[in-house]
């Protein structure tokens, strides 16, 4: 059976010691996928939506939840980002 580290003998969550951990370069990925009508779409690639700059607020949002990470998921240690890249592509 695989032994899992966030998980204590008893099968309680704990938090996993990191302390002698040594520094790694790390990378993440994460994609998401907004389904909309065609004519909001054009509405927000115009600038014409009524609530504004829509592709702004929505990279900021992508920022922030990489920035939030550890407070979103359980047992994530806090981890000082370097950089964050927010790609917005829309496929018809």
């Amino acid at each position: 059976m695989t032994h899992f580290t966030h998980l204590n003998e008893k099968g309680e969550a704990q938090m996993v010691d990191v302390t002698e951990k040594s520094l790694t370069q790390r990378s993440a990925t994460a994609r998401g996928f907004i389904h909309m009508q065609a004519e909001t779409l054009r509405m927000i690639i115009a600038g014409e939506h009524k609530k504004g700059d829509v592709l702004a607020v929505a990279r900021i949002a992508g920022i922030q939840a990489a920035k939030k990470t550890a407070d979103l998921i359980p047992l994530c240690h806090p981890l000082m980002l370097t950089s964050i890249k927010l790609e917005l592509i829309h496929i018809r």
